[in-house]
């Protein structure tokens, strides 16, 4: 009996909370570029995560921004009864449209949903010879999305292919620097590979987060680590 009314009780909770969402629609002026579904809170239910192109020009001065550079925005979408209902909004992740030195070749970033857990992967150049892909993990909990996971590749077409992780479950951190050259004389650096644990917190909410403005100091040595 007691199992019943915890049921019926959570149900009738999260009914109240689904009416208070606000309906969704696409604004005019954006453009849907990505679109995945699955269950992220765990009820058996499939959310529905998309994110679009706004028609809002990019505010940032980046050296290699574009005319059309427009800001993007994601959408975590509720599912109530077939009408689809904001649940999380967020711009703070997502990279301008414009971003990357041959910014009309990029793919626009991908979503996939796996265990529960939303990750978004963003691929651009930096310039004719570097690519910079980035792929970051949230997983509901406590009431909100926090970031589980960061994945930093960095790599160049001759020289080297450097690898940022982070697990912020285990707090395990790695750090893989490999180099390598186009020219078949020229003299290769080792490579470095460094793993530690270092502790998160607290963890960092999707809202509150956004690429590159986060550091902390690596161990036994001067360089602090960027994510």
């Amino acid at each position: 009996m007691k199992s019943l009314f915890s049921f019926v009780t959570s149900l009738l909770i999260t009914l109240s909370y689904a009416q208070n969402l606000k309906h969704f629609t696409i604004p005019e002026g954006y453009t849907k570029i990505a679109e995945s579904k699955g269950d992220l809170d765990k009820d058996g239910k499939d959310e529905v995560v998309i994110i679009l192109d706004t028609d809002k020009k990019a505010s940032e001065n980046k050296s290699f921004s574009k005319d059309n550079d427009y800001n993007r925005v994601l959408y975590i979408l509720k599912n109530d009864t077939g009408q689809l209902k904001i649940w999380k909004e967020n711009t703070s992740l997502l990279f301008s449209s414009g971003t990357g030195f041959y910014s009309e070749d990029s793919s626009p970033p991908e979503i996939s949903i796996k265990n529960n857990a939303l990750t978004i992967t963003q691929v651009f150049n930096t310039n004719s010879r570097h690519t910079q892909l980035y792929k970051h993990t949230f997983r509901f909990q406590n009431g909100n999305f926090y970031l589980m996971g960061s994945h930093d590749h960095f790599e160049d077409t001759c020289d080297f292919s450097f690898l940022n992780e982070i697990n912020f479950s285990t707090g395990k951190v790695i750090i893989d620097k490999e180099y390598s050259s186009c020219d078949e004389d020229a003299k290769i650096p080792e490579r470095s590979h460094k793993e530690f644990i270092h502790t998160f917190k607290p963890l960092i909410k999707m809202n509150d987060f956004k690429i590159g403005a986060h550091t902390f100091r690596i161990p036994c040595s001067n360089e602090d680590f960027i994510f």
